[in-house]
C-alpha cells in the first residue's frame, strides 16, 4: 500500500500554525536563516556525544538549581536546629546548614533534587574533561578553531569554580575545610594575600559573609558566564562547521552526516532524557555529599580523611606533596609551599592548555584550515604530550588522597609522598616516551594490515604439512579511512646560518631553535610513511593471487580473534 506525502503547510496543524508563524516571520525575518541552519549537516561519531553530555548535564543543573534556590537560605547567622534529623537536634549551626538539612529531610523530593544537582555537576565537569581530551588528541583545536578551544577552556574553569562554590554553600564541616584550604591559598599570595582574604571573607576567616557572596556567584555570575560561553561555543561550531573523522567522501571542504532537522534535533532530544534519567538514577541509588554526617562547620575542627570533590583532587595533591618552602622578605612571610602548588600549578595547567594551539602552529608553521581530525597515533608527539599531562595530573590526584591510600593499603604515608614527589617528574617523561613508541608501532601495524591484509581465521595446510593463515584485504572504505587520516608532514629543511655575504642570517638562532623543535614535534609522524599507490596495487595483486579457496567475508565476519570469536575490523 503506497503512502502519499503531504507538505506540512497543507496539514491541519500546518494550517493552524501558518498565521502565527507568518506573523512572526514578517516582523523578525527568521525563516531564511532558520531554514539554512536547521538543514545544516553534522557528522556522526560516538565521541561527539561527549559535548552533548556536558550540555545536557548543565541543563539538569539549571533545572535542579532553580528548585534548590527556592528553599536554600544562604545566611551565616546562628540558629538552633529543630528539624527532622534527630542526631543534630539542639545543635547550634548556621542558617545555611540548617536549610540544607531541611531540603534533605523536610522538603518533599528535596534530597533527590539536591543529589541530582550534585551528580549533574560531577558529570558536567567530567564530560568537559573528556571532551577536551578528545579535542586535543584529534587536533580539533587547530586553525580555525583556536578561539573555540579557549572558550572550551573557559567553560572548564568556570565549571570547576561553580562546583567549588556550590559544595561550599551548605556550610558543613567538610565544605568549611575546603574553604579553609582556599583561604590559605589566597593568603599565600605575596604582599596582597591577607588583604584579598579579608576582602573576600569580610574579615578574619571564616567571617559571616562568604556563604552569601558565594551564593550570588554560584546562582548568578557563573551561570550567566556559562550560558554566554556555551552560546558562543555553539555559534562558532555552526560557523566553522563540525570536524569529522576521515572516511569515504569526507574532505576538508565538506561535511558528511545528517541534517539538524529532523535527525539530530530528534536524537538530541532523546539523548537529553537519557542523561536526565541516568543522573536521576544515580541520585536515587547513590548518596553523594551527605552533609548531615559531617555536622556544622567549626574552624577549630577538621574531618579525618577529608577529600575534596574529584576535580579539585589534583590541587589538593599538589599541596600535600610539595616540600616545605618559606621565605621571609621585607617583614612578611612568603609561604611558597602553598602558593606554588596551590595557585602556581593551577595557573600552569590552564596557561599551558591555552597557549598550546599557538605554540604548535609556531613550531609547524601550518597555516592551513583543518576540518578533518587526526588519529592520535598519527601524531605521536602530541599524543605523547597529552598522555604525559594526564600522568602528571593523575599522580597529583593520587596525592590528594595519600592519607586514605596509606590507611587502606597499610602503606607508609611518607613513602607515598616521596614516591609522588619523584613521580611527577619521572612519570610524565616515561609516559611520553612509551606513548610515542606505541603510536609509531600502531602506524606500522596499520601499514602491515594495508599491504598484507588481516587475519581471517582460515588456515591452509601445505602439501609438506605446514600451516599458514589466510589474509584478506581491508574493505576499500577502511583503506581510505586509514590512509587519508595520515597527513604527510612538510619537509624539514635546516635554516641557513649565513647569508650570501657570509654574514650571520637574521634571526638565525631563532630559526635553528624552531628547526630543532619541528624535528622533535614531527618525530614519528614521518618515520612510518603511509603506503604508496604502487604498494597498494602490489598488495592487492598479492592478496588476490592466493585464491584457490575463496573466502566469503561479509559485513558480519571480517576475521576472528585468537580465541576464535568473530571480530569487526
Amino acid at each position: 500500500m503506497s503512502q502519499t506525502y503531504t507538505p506540512v503547510e497543507r496539514t491541519a496543524t500546518g494550517k493552524k500554525l501558518a498565521g502565527p508563524v507568518g506573523w512572526l516571520d514578517e516582523r523578525l525575518g527568521l525563516a531564511g536563516p532558520a531554514k539554512k541552519n536547521l538543514r545544516k549537516v553534522f557528522p556522526e561519531h560516538w565521541s561527539f556525544m561527549l559535548g552533548e553530555v556536558a550540555l545536557w548535564s548543565f541543563v539538569v543543573l539549571l533545572i535542579t538549581g532553580v528548585f534548590l534556590t527556592l528553599w536554600f537560605d544562604p545566611s551565616m547567622a546562628e540558629t538552633t536546629y529543630t528539624g527532622s534529623y534527630r542526631p543534630l537536634n539542639g545543635v547550634e549551626m548556621s542558617v545555611a546548614y540548617a536549610s540544607s538539612l531541611d531540603i534533605s529531610f523536610d522538603i518533599r523530593g528535596g534530597l533527590l533534587l539536591r543529589q541530582m544537582h550534585h551528580w549533574a555537576a560531577h558529570l558536567f565537569i567530567a564530560a568537559m574533561f573528556v571532551h577536551m581530551l578528545r579535542v586535543f588528541f584529534t587536533g580539533a583545536y587547530r586553525k580555525p578553531r583556536e578561539l573555540n578551544w579557549l572558550i572550551g577552556l573557559g567553560l572548564l574553569m568556570l565549571g570547576i569554580l561553580g562546583g567549588f562554590s556550590g559544595y561550599s554553600l551548605p556550610d558543613d564541616l567538610l565544605s568549611g575545610t575546603g574553604l579553609r584550604i582556599a583561604d590559605g591559598m589566597i593568603k599565600s599570595i605575596p604582599l596582597i594575600g591577607t588583604h584579598v582574604s579579608f576582602f573576600l571573607f569580610g574579615g578574619e576567616f571564616p567571617g559571616d559573609q562568604i556563604i552569601g557572596r558565594l551564593y550570588m556567584v554560584h546562582i548568578l555570575l557563573i551561570p550567566a558566564l556559562l550560558l554566554g560561553l556555551i552560546a558562543a561555543h555553539m555559534l562558532l561550531l555552526v560557523y566553522h562547521k563540525h570536524t569529522q573523522f576521515p572516511g569515504p567522501g569526507r574532505t576538508n571542504e565538506n561535511v558528511v552526516g545528517y541534517p539538524a532537522l529532523p535527525v539530530y534535533i530528534a536524537k538530541a532530544g532523546g539523548f537529553f532524557f537519557i542523561v536526565f534519567g541516568v543522573i536521576a538514577s544515580m541520585a536515587a541509588l547513590f548518596t553523594v555529599n551527605a552533609v548531615w554526617i559531617y555536622g556544622p562547620y567549626n574552624p577549630a575542627e577538621v574531618t579525618a580523611g577529608s577529600q575534596p570533590d574529584w576535580y579539585m583532587g589534583f590541587a589538593e595533591g599538589a599541596l600535600r606533596i610539595f616540600p616545605p618552602l618559606e621565605w621571609s622578605w621585607f617583614g612578611s612571610t612568603w609561604a611558597m609551599s602553598v602558593f606554588i602548588p596551590g595557585l602556581g600549578f593551577l595557573g600552569l595547567l590552564f596557561v599551558a592548555l591555552g597557549v598550546w594551539p599557538f605554540i604548535e602552529r609556531a613550531i609547524t608553521r601550518d597555516e592551513r584550515e583543518h576540518h578533518l581530525l587526526e588519529r592520535p597515533r598519527n601524531n605521536p608527539t602530541r599524543t605523547g604530550l597529552g598522555v604525559a599531562g594526564m600522568t602528571w595530573f593523575g599522580l597529583l590526584w593520587i596525592g590528594g588522597g595519600n592519607d586514605v591510600i596509606a590507611l587502606k593499603f597499610g602503606l607508609d604515608l611518607n613513602a607515598i609522598t616521596w614516591f609522588l614527589r619523584v613521580g611527577i617528574f619521572v612519570g610524565p617523561v616515561i609516559a611520553f616516551i612509551v606513548t610515542r613508541r606505541i603510536c609509531i608501532s600502531l602506524q606500522r601495524k596499520d601499514n602491515e594490515v594495508l599491504t598484507h591484509g588481516y587475519e581471517t581465521g582460515v588456515i591452509d595446510r601445505s602439501p609438506d604439512g605446514g600451516y599458514s593463515e589466510r589474509h584478506a584485504a581491508l574493505p576499500i572504505e577502511k583503506q581510505y579511512a586509514v590512509t587519508s587520516a595520515k597527513e604527510r608532514p612538510k619537509a624539514i629543511e635546516a635554516p641557513e646560518l649565513v647569508d650570501e655575504n657570509g654574514v650571520d642570517a637574521p634571526r638565525s638562532r631563532r630559526e635553528r631553535l624552531r628547526h630543532r623543535m619541528r624535528r622533535f614535534y614531527y618525530f614519528g609522524s614521518g618515520a612510518v610513511d603511509k603506503p604508496t599507490a604502487e604498494d597498494m596495487a602490489h598488495a592487492e595483486e598479492h592478496l588476490r593471487g592466493s585464491n584457490e579457496h575463496p573466502i566469503e567475508l561479509g559485513e558480519d565476519f571480517q576475521g576472528v580473534s585468537e580465541t576464535g570469536v568473530p571480530r569487526v575490523h
